[in-house]
C-alpha cells in the first residue's frame, strides 16, 4: 500500500490538530503538529523577554533560532505525541493565552517561517505523514496527495475554544477569546509571507454542524481513496 502526504490547513480553533492526530492514528501515519512548532518557538522567545517581534533584527532572530530544538515524543497515557522544546515537555505551556496572543505575530517573521518549513519538509520527506497548519498544502507540501481546508462559523469556533480553555482552568472571557481569534484570523490571512489561503486543489471541510467522529470518517474516506 502506497503512502501519501496529507495536508490539513484552516482557521484557528477548527479542530485541525485533533483531526490530524486521529487520522494519523487510524492510518498508522506520523503526525506532525506544525502549529505546535511555531508555538514552541514563540514560547522560547517569550521566555527570553521578547514581545516586540517586528523590532527584532534579522541576525538576532537567526541567533535565537540556533538555540532551539523541537521534537515530538509519544505519550503512552494520551496515545499522542507531546511537544518538546530543548528537551522539556512544553505541550501544556504552548497552549497558554500568552502564546496564543503572540504566535501569529512571530509566525510572520520570515526567518522563523523559513526554518519551520525546512524542518517540516524534512520530517515528511518519506511520506506517510499527516500535517496540520496554515500553509502546509500551499507552501510546505504543495504536491500533497490529499489537502483539506478546515473552516467553521467564527461564533462556533470561539465557543469551542472558550470551552476548551475553561476545561483546563484558564480564566478568560468569551469576549477575549473572540477578540483573540479575530486577530489571529486577520494576521494569518494578511501576513506578507505564506498567508492562510485555500489551495486550489484542497477540499473544504466545514465542521460547523458536524461532530469529530463524522469529520474523521469523511477525512478517512478521502485518504483511503487516494491511498488506493
Amino acid at each position: 500500500m502506497s503512502k501519501i502526504v496529507i495536508a490539513i490547513d484552516g482557521f484557528s480553533s477548527c479542530g485541525k490538530s485533533t483531526l490530524a492526530k486521529n487520522l494519523a492514528k487510524k492510518l498508522s501515519y506520523a503526525f506532525i503538529d506544525t502549529g505546535a512548532m511555531y508555538r514552541a518557538v514563540t514560547l522560547y522567545f517569550l521566555r527570553k523577554g521578547i514581545t516586540d517581534f517586528k523590532g527584532l533584527s534579522r541576525q538576532r532572530v537567526i541567533d535565537l533560532l540556533k538555540e532551539i530544538n523541537i521534537d515530538f515524543r509519544f505519550n503512552e497515557s494520551k496515545q499522542f505525541s507531546d511537544t518538546y522544546l530543548n528537551g522539556e515537555n512544553v505541550e501544556d505551556e504552548i497552549r497558554s493565552t500568552a502564546v496564543n496572543n503572540a504566535v501569529s505575530a512571530l509566525s510572520q517573521v520570515s526567518e522563523v517561517r523559513a526554518q519551520m518549513v525546512a524542518l517540516q519538509q524534512q520530517l515528511g520527506a518519506k511520506k506517510g505523514v499527516v500535517l496540520d497548519g496554515r500553509d502546509v498544502g500551499t507552501v510546505v507540501f504543495p504536491d500533497a496527495e490529499l489537502k483539506l481546508f478546515m473552516t467553521a462559523d467564527p461564533v462556533v469556533r470561539a465557543q469551542r475554544r472558550f470551552d476548551e480553555l475553561q476545561s483546563k482552568g484558564v480564566e478568560i472571557s468569551l469576549e477575549e477569546v473572540k477578540t483573540n481569534l479575530e486577530q489571529r484570523d486577520y494576521n494569518d490571512t494578511h501576513r506578507k509571507e505564506h498567508p492562510l489561503v485555500k489551495a486550489d486543489d484542497a477540499i473544504i471541510l466545514d465542521n460547523t454542524n458536524i461532530n469529530r467522529e463524522e469529520q474523521l470518517q469523511l477525512a478517512l474516506d478521502l485518504a483511503l481513496e487516494r491511498i488506493g
